[in-house]
């Protein structure tokens, strides 16, 4: 399938090409396959989405998609706030907000949200980062759902057919918001990463079942964030040019669809892709061939060990983007 019909490898194959020529970021394989024999294969299979942290009750399916579609469509740019703002502030308001009144995130809601409603929504006291563009992304996903889906972020993920790679397609397709791409050196790539974790938060959230069956979960990639790059690189995986780790340590600000974003972006995607297959084909090795890691669980499991000790890993590169 050509890149452009598969959006998962339209990722795989930005992040390998800007690899092949990438002079600011480079991948040591060593450290890969170091990496790849010291994890443990069965723990990182075993790795499961957070129920406590995000909301959750099987009994009512639709309000648990509609609830992970807002989640996602907010998942970026954690910073400059006034106050530290981590993930878990994002999911755990989200899921209060969603307890104390089921209609909160009812689409037409959405459609008509505003900032200060984004912080309400949250229990955010303080003005958000980039909260105008958080709102009109929420505003963005009420009207497509009520135009496309009934309203209901579970219809668009029924109209996927258990199809990771077709969800991740209706994603980018209803909601421009999601259309994480670039142009760089006059070529256009794709890294998609809410899309794409919004698929994955689907399949985690249900355990691949029901609304969670993906028949190919496996063609997801990783997803090219801030914190995924930093363990990669405390790992030995990933070096940095000397300039690029002086901007990145001193937290300067890296421009959006610069060489040194994409650089990094895209030797993440690639670098856990090699991981990967080196854990599959040790698996193989050792007769456990049946096995079968996705990028889903190394992404998850690599993410945990970041926000574990982001206080005492280096910073995180810092580009001012709604994409992540």
């Amino acid at each position: 399938m050509h890149a452009y019909a598969n959006p998962c490898q339209a990722v795989r194959e930005s992040a390998s090409s800007i690899v092949q020529d990438a002079s600011l970021v480079s991948i040591c394989e060593d450290k890969i396959e170091q990496l790849a024999g010291s994890l443990d294969a069965a723990t990182i299979e075993a790795g499961v989405y957070d129920h406590a942290l995000h909301f959750w009750d099987p009994e009512r399916p639709e309000l648990v998609a509609q609830y992970l579609l807002a989640v996602d469509a907010l998942n970026f740019c954690f910073w400059p706030s006034e106050v530290e703002l981590e993930y878990e502030h994002l999911a755990g308001g989200l899921k209060r907000a969603v307890l104390a009144d089921p209609s909160a995130l009812d689409a037409a809601r959405l459609a008509a949200i505003d900032g200060p409603g984004v912080r309400v929504l949250l229990g955010w006291a303080a003005p958000l980062p980039l909260e105008a563009e958080r709102a009109r992304l929420l505003r963005e996903v009420g009207s497509a759902l009520l135009e496309l889906y009934g309203g209901l972020a579970a219809n668009l993920v029924r109209a996927a057919g258990q199809s990771a790679v077709q969800l991740v397609r209706l994603v980018t397709a209803a909601f421009p918001g999601f259309r994480d791409h670039c142009v760089y050196r006059g070529r256009q790539l794709f890294f998609y990463k809410r899309a794409q974790i919004f698929v994955g938060d689907i399949w985690g959230a249900f355990r691949g079942q029901g609304l969670g069956a993906f028949a190919d979960i496996d063609q997801l990639t990783m997803f090219a964030d801030y914190r995924v790059p930093v363990v990669l690189r405390e790992l030995g995986v990933l070096r940095y040019a000397p300039a690029l780790a002086e901007a990145v340590d001193s937290r300067q600000e890296l421009a959006a669809g610069s060489q040194e974003e994409v650089e990094i972006r895209a030797a993440t995607v690639e670098a856990v892709e090699q991981l990967r297959r080196a854990m599959q084909a040790r698996l193989a090795a050792e007769g456990r061939a049946e096995q079968r890691l996705n990028s889903v669980l190394l992404d998850w499991a690599l993410w945990e060990e970041g926000e574990a000790k982001r206080k005492s890993h280096r910073p995180h590169h810092r580009v001012l983007t709604v994409y992540y």
